[in-house]
């Protein structure tokens, strides 16, 4: 009952969809060594390139679990694909089904229940431009209205419209949400998120007076981003990094 049984998919799938696997199970990996996950809860969803077709986390399989070969392919309403024997979590699948169908640019949707996030997102000031981190976000960022536990369809409607082109957003009394063209950009826009979020809390402890970063310095740092990136986010450069630590740590994740 402790062993979690899977067959390895690696020579039963495209090579483009066993990348796409190992690269999420590393992202689902790497959010369990950040202490971003949440025991079974939460969700890391990618499109398979070329295909109406997405891999998500198996329920009941902790994140820092999750390998390649575990994670479950699904349609766009959450029905499994071939004859992988997992389910999934439905209520959670909502919210991302929801965002892949409204954003057709968006491989990877990275939602997250960590306490920085929540915080924030549920301050009426919501987040402020308090460190270099909320710059990052700030300029692509909205806002969600806790609507409950995300079993309603309704809210597939609602949650689509607030965050239109958006890559960030914060849900209120929720958490977290990053979009991204790739896994790699979709976790770096999280992490960017969270650091904001964990820096404004900390400054707001101190109970001192704290300066914000002017307006026209947050609209110049967009520009900037583009002219540095030339349109990509950091994920690009910072996700191979990121494999080689979930290797060293256990490359278990791959198989």
């Amino acid at each position: 009952m402790f062993k979690l049984e899977q067959k390895s998919l690696k020579n039963l799938v495209s090579a483009c969809e066993w990348e796409v696997r190992v690269n999420l199970a590393a992202c689902y990996r790497m959010v369990s060594i950040m202490g971003w996950d949440d025991l079974i809860h939460t969700h890391i969803s990618a499109k398979i390139p070329n295909t109406e077709h997405y891999l998500v986390n198996a329920y009941g399989w902790g994140f820092d679990e999750v390998t390649a070969s575990s994670l479950v392919k699904v349609d766009l309403d959450g029905n499994v694909i071939g004859d992988n024997m997992s389910d999934i979590n439905p209520a959670g699948f909502t919210i991302h089904s929801a965002v892949h169908e409204a954003r057709p640019d968006v491989m990877c949707v990275l939602h997250l229940h960590t306490n920085e996030t929540a915080t924030v997102a549920s301050q009426k000031c919501g987040l402020l431009p308090y460190s270099q981190y909320s710059m990052f976000s700030l300029n692509s960022l909205s806002y969600h209205s806790y609507e409950g536990l995300a079993v309603d369809e309704d809210e597939r409607l609602t949650l689509q419209n607030d965050l239109g082109s958006h890559n960030h957003m914060l849900l209120i009394n929720h958490g977290a949400l990053t979009v991204g063209p790739t896994i790699g950009d979709a976790f770096m826009r999280m992490y960017d998120l969270q650091r904001a979020c964990e820096i404004q809390i900390m400054m707001q402890s101190t109970g001192q007076q704290i300066i914000k970063v002017n307006q026209s310095i947050l609209d110049d740092v967009a520009r900037q981003q583009k002219a540095v990136n030339l349109g990509k986010t950091g994920g690009v450069l910072t996700w191979p990094s990121i494999l080689r630590r979930v290797h060293k740590k256990d490359a278990s994740f791959a198989s």
